[in-house]
C-alpha cells in the first residue's frame, strides 16, 4: 500500500506515451525503490525475515509443476509479510513454475489498463531477477503496451520478489504487469491476451493487492469478506461490479480481475483463502486499518 493512495484511476488499454516503448526490451536493470522502507535493504536481514515468513523448514518444491493463481499483499513486511509468506508457501506445494507473472496494482495511474516494463531484469538486495523476455515480447505483439512511467514509482510487484528469491534457489523468470482498475472490456481483453501468451506452460500468476484501506477494523473485515466471497467463487464480474459500484479501496482490484479471468480460462476452480489479517493485528490500532489476504487457485484434485 501507499499511504494516502485510495481509489484507482480508470484508463484505457494503453496510451500513446506507452506505445513508443514497444520496440523491444532494454538491457537495463530496474533498481529497488522501497528497499529500506517496506523491507530491509541489508541482504542478510532481508533473507532471514522472509525465511521466517515462509517458514523455517521450507519444503523443496516438487519438480512437477501446475498452473497456479495466487493473491498476496504488498504492504510493508511488518504488516503483511506473514500473509504474503503463507500464500506463496501454499502455492509452492504445486511445484516450481517455469515463469511467474506478477500482476501489480497501479497506484500512479500511469501506463494504461495493462502495462509491461522496459527493463531486462529487476534488482532487490538479494540479487537480480531476470524478466521473461519471450513472454514479454508475446504480450507486446498481442497489443499490451510498455511503459517506463507505470513502474517508476510502483512497489506492488517489487515487494513480492524477495519471497520468490528465497522460495526458489534459482528464481524463475518473471513477467511484471501493471494493471489498473480499467473499464471491464479492457480488463477482459487483457486477460485474454495473457491467456494466449502463456499457453499451457506451468506458470504462476500472482496478483499483488492489499484490500480495504483506512476503515475501522470491523468494517474493513466486513467489506473484505464480501469481496473475498466473490473472489473465491471465481466471480470476476461480481467482484468487479462490487468494487466499482461500492467504491472499494482494494488497490489491486484490476490485477485480481485479470487473475480470476485467467484462472477461469484454465479451469482453476479450486480456490482457498490461506490467510487474512489487518494492520491492526500488528499495530493494535483498529481505528483505521488495511486488510491483507492470501488466496490460491488451482485445479481440482491437482
Amino acid at each position: 500500500m501507499v499511504l494516502g493512495a485510495r481509489g484507482p484511476v480508470k484508463m484505457g488499454l494503453g496510451s500513446g506515451n506507452a506505445r513508443r516503448y514497444n520496440g523491444g526490451m532494454e538491457c537495463t536493470v530496474r533498481q529497488p525503490i522501497v528497499a529500506g522502507s517496506f523491507y530491509p535493504d541489508d541482504p542478510a536481514r532481508l533473507g532471514a525475515l522472509v525465511r521466517g515468513f515462509l517458514g523455517e523448514s521450507l519444503p523443496s518444491p516438487p519438480a512437477a509443476s501446475a498452473r497456479v493463481g495466487v493473491i498476496v499483499p504488498h504492504a510493508g513486511y511488518v504488516y503483511s509479510g506473514r500473509v504474503a509468506g503463507a500464500g506463496l508457501r501454499a502455492a509452492s506445494e504445486s511445484g516450481r513454475p517455469e515463469r511467474i507473472v506478477l500482476l501489480g496494482a497501479s497506484h500512479s495511474g500511469a501506463g494504461g489498463a495493462l502495462a509491461l516494463p522496459t527493463e531486462s531484469a529487476w534488482r532487490t538486495p538479494l540479487g537480480d531477477v531476470r524478466l521473461d523476455a519471450p513472454t514479454v515480447e508475446r504480450l507486446a505483439a498481442l497489443g499490451v503496451s510498455r511503459s517506463r512511467d507505470a513502474f517508476r514509482r510502483e512497489h506492488s510487484m517489487e515487494v513480492v520478489l524477495p519471497f520468490l528469491q528465497v522460495l526458489f534457489a534459482d528464481c524463475p523468470p518473471v513477467v511484471p504487469i501493471c494493471v489498473e482498475l480499467a473499464p471491464w472490456d479492457a480488463l477482459e481483453e487483457g486477460a485474454r491476451r495473457l491467456t494466449v501468451a502463456l499457453g499451457p506452460d506451468p506458470v504462476w500468476v500472482v496478483a499483488s493487492s492489499d484490500f480495504t484501506h483506512y476503515e475501522p477494523d470491523a468494517r474493513a473485515r466486513a467489506l473484505d469478506r464480501g469481496a473475498l466471497d466473490r473472489i473465491l467463487a471465481g466471480d470476476a464480474e461480481g467482484f468487479y461490479r462490487m468494487t466499482v459500484e461500492r467504491g472499494l479501496s482494494i488497490c489491486g482490484a484490476g490485477a485480481i480481475v485479470v487473475l480470476l479471468l485467467w484462472a477461469r480460462a484454465l479451469g482453476l476452480s479450486r480456490a482457498s483463502l490461506v490467510e487474512y489479517a489487518t494492520s491492526g493485528d500488528v499495530s493494535g490500532d483498529r481505528s483505521a486499518v488495511v486488510g491483507y489476504a492470501a488466496a490460491v487457485f488451482a485445479k481440482e484434485n491437482a
